[in-house]
């Protein structure tokens, strides 16, 4: 149970991180920002997030990935492709939904615009950069956020209180 409310947490944090980084990205890489398109972006973003964050546990989708080819959790490597494999989960979604949204908003307003493929392709090489880096920051700290308070799986819990009491 301890470790489904840790993948739930990790889900909203990186979800909200994510959707604030990228809705933030896609507004201004647009050339046209405003605070109340910043705002819905993030919003729909944000809900599309939680979604992938609740139907994909990304710790044993990574988890999985590092058993069975034997990667090491705790090297860069393996925290770079465990990186990747996150990117590569939530931001190709965000990042087509948000690049729709303003694109058919833009044409049902009459603006010439692109196509919709080319206009995904350049935001998705800007948001998978922006999303590989945040995943790669993020991840680490907000694991160790949400487990601050548990008990280490070598200790019990009375051992940890002794530890806290002896530390006072």
């Amino acid at each position: 149970m301890e470790m489904k409310k840790i993948g739930m947490k990790m889900s909203l944090f990186m979800g909200l991180t994510l959707s604030f980084f990228l809705s933030l990205t896609g507004n201004l890489t647009s050339g046209h920002f405003t605070v109340p398109g910043f705002l819905i972006s993030f919003v729909i973003s944000t809900i599309i997030s939680l979604i992938i964050g609740f139907l994909v546990p990304m710790q044993k989708v990574t988890g999985g990935f590092d058993r069975k080819h034997n990667l090491d959790p705790a090297k860069f490597s393996t925290k770079c492709i465990n990186s990747l494999i996150s990117d590569l989960i939530y931001t190709p979604v965000i990042t087509f939904c948000m690049v729709a949204m303003a694109h058919h908003n833009a044409v049902s307003h009459g603006q010439q615009m692109p196509p919709l493929g080319l206009m995904f392709l350049k935001s998705l090489i800007i948001s998978m950069i922006i999303g590989f880096v945040l995943v790669y920051i993020f991840t680490p700290l907000y694991l160790k956020l949400v487990t601050k308070n548990m008990p280490r799986p070598e200790q019990h819990p009375e051992e940890e209180e002794k530890e806290h009491e002896s530390v006072s």
